[in-house]
């Protein structure tokens, strides 16, 4: 007689990707053991600017929630035969993770330090956006894809890096701004703008800082030095909310020292300079998400999916259009704006010349340094 769990039936039931399962007892546990580590080595592994966003109470039943969820999704795993290596592979993490005290490791007073690593931001943010995205991604997207698609290993360790890293890259960007803003700002102009009321601040600061990171974001495009950095950002060939992550670690040290010298030459106020931080970190995730819904008038003031997708286009009419973030009206003031009114989506996404776009993150780093080449794993 055939186990209940091997029927074909029941096996579609508790998945429509085969996949999906096992990977995520894997997650679950892996993520666990990442949580257990926190606790046990804070100063290091936590980031100081985030710490007080969450209790250690809600830590600790997020990591339970985590070690229970491994072990029951990777023993059905293991029972229905789906990729039993990686659903052990997650089983052992939370057991490791229970061993080394779980949810009840004591927490004491944590030590300043003067860096540390974000590996709470980084399971944090995984877990809440996989909350939110997979779902709606699931049933909302414009093309169907699976959640574990093509390239997804690659974007996920573009995800831990640059949230594990966090506080290094804020160290570098600050660092490089803050002397050249302290040299060329005007007094009276930051009075003038950090005496205005917070919600005009905030829709300056949107505003500015849409319009230098447009700027650059052309010149990644036109200058073919910095487009080699760029491309690995592009050379994604299927978009989502993980996508966006795929971001060459010289970009983003670039891109933000560039849109925050403007906002610290005027003198947004921090409580404006803080809500542009979690607008910008918002959208940038929603621009690149498989939503396929239409917004209508909505999305000639606010960039959206679908405008956002058609500048990660295949096709050579949108490769220099859409370089807003979060305001259409900056690419019409460029001259760059173009969006299709009827509606339509592009067919494919990446690069033009996919070959010069290498697979993995550890050769897409090296890629803009080894000049215009062709690799024969790339990114097709």
């Amino acid at each position: 007689m055939c186990h209940p769990l091997r029927r074909p039936y029941l096996r579609v039931m508790l998945t429509k990707d085969a996949r999906l399962l096992p990977h995520t007892a894997c997650w679950f546990g892996v993520l666990s053991l990442l949580a257990v580590l926190c606790f046990h080595f804070p100063e290091l592994l936590t980031s100081q600017e985030f710490r007080p966003v969450y209790t250690s109470g809600f830590a600790r039943g997020l990591l339970l929630v985590g070690i229970i969820g491994a072990f029951v999704i990777g023993t059905l795993a293991v029972l229905a035969g789906q990729r039993r290596p990686i659903a052990f592979t997650g089983v052992v993490a939370a057991t490791v993770a229970v061993l080394l005290g779980g949810s009840s490791i004591p927490l004491g007073e944590i030590e300043p330090t003067p860096w540390s690593l974000g590996v709470d931001w980084f399971i944090l943010s995984l877990v809440f956006s996989a909350l939110v995205f997979i779902p709606l991604e699931r049933y909302l997207a414009h093309r169907p894809h699976p959640v574990l698609r093509r390239g997804w290993r690659t974007d996920v360790c573009y995800f831990f890096l640059s949230h594990v890293l966090v506080q290094l890259i804020l160290i570098v960007v600050t660092t490089s701004t803050t002397t050249v803003a302290a040299a060329i700002a005007v007094d009276p102009v930051k009075e003038l703008v950090v005496g205005l009321p917070l919600w005009l601040q905030v829709l300056l600061a949107v505003f500015v800082a849409d319009l230098a990171q447009a700027v650059l974001h052309r010149a990644y495009h036109r200058v073919t030095s910095l487009w080699r950095f760029h491309a690995v950002h592009h050379s994604s060939r299927d978009l989502d909310w993980l996508a966006g992550s795929r971001v060459h670690l010289a970009e983003t040290v670039l891109t933000r020292s560039i849109v925050l010298l403007p906002l610290m030459v005027l003198g947004f106020s921090t409580p404006a300079m803080n809500a542009y931080v979690i607008i910008v970190g918002l959208q940038a995730v929603v621009a690149h998400a498989n939503i396929g819904v239409r917004f209508g008038w909505l999305e000639y003031l606010v960039v959206l999916p679908r405008y956002h997708h058609w500048h990660h286009a295949r096709h050579v009419d949108y490769w220099d259009r859409n370089y807003a973030i979060h305001l259409p009206v900056v690419d019409m003031l460029m001259g760059s704006f173009k969006l299709p009114r009827d509606g339509s989506w592009p067919e494919e996404y990446g690069v033009l010349r996919l070959e010069t776009v290498p697979e993995g993150i550890v050769e897409q780093h090296l890629m803009p340094f080894r000049g215009d080449r062709g690799y024969e794993r790339h990114v097709a």
